[in-house]
């Protein structure tokens, strides 16, 4: 799936959960589900495999935390056995921070709310990221 497909793809999630009927705990619980989905979406699309493990939750009521695991792709995975684990750390976040509005947008898109920063990090010694993204406040 092409980047425009996807970004159409989250567009058409985001739409789709906030006409949901149910409580305002379930609605959130569904888009949590649909930012890991886009997380995992966007690794497929930028690194050529997405994580096997991926779980998304608010930390506070302008955070919200992406949790990774098994996202290596095979030279990432060669780098690390070989102990290239710094080499490697600073080759994904670099990458991924040329990449930021792809991460980014479709969380603005879900959510309705302005990303004011993102973070990410990677443990590659246990193929574990994170992606944090700090929201505007609500008015």
């Amino acid at each position: 799936m092409d980047a425009n497909a996807s970004r159409e793809q989250d567009r058409m999630d985001a739409e789709a959960s906030q006409e949901q009927p149910g409580t305002a705990e379930e609605r959130t619980g569904l888009m949590m589900v649909e930012l890991s989905n886009a997380m995992v979406r966007i690794y497929k699309d930028v690194y050529g495999r997405g994580p096997t493990k991926a779980r998304t939750s608010y930390a506070g009521p302008d955070l919200i935390v992406s949790s990774l695991e098994d996202s290596l792709t095979p030279i990432e995975r060669t780098m690390a056995e070989a102990g290239e684990y710094e080499r490697l750390r600073d080759l994904r976040i670099h990458f991924q921070y040329i990449r930021r509005d792809n991460f980014v947008g479709p969380v603005e898109e879900i959510t309705g709310r302005k990303v004011r920063a993102f973070v990410s990090g990677m443990d590659t010694e246990q193929d574990v990221a994170s992606e944090l993204f700090y929201l505007e406040p609500r008015a």
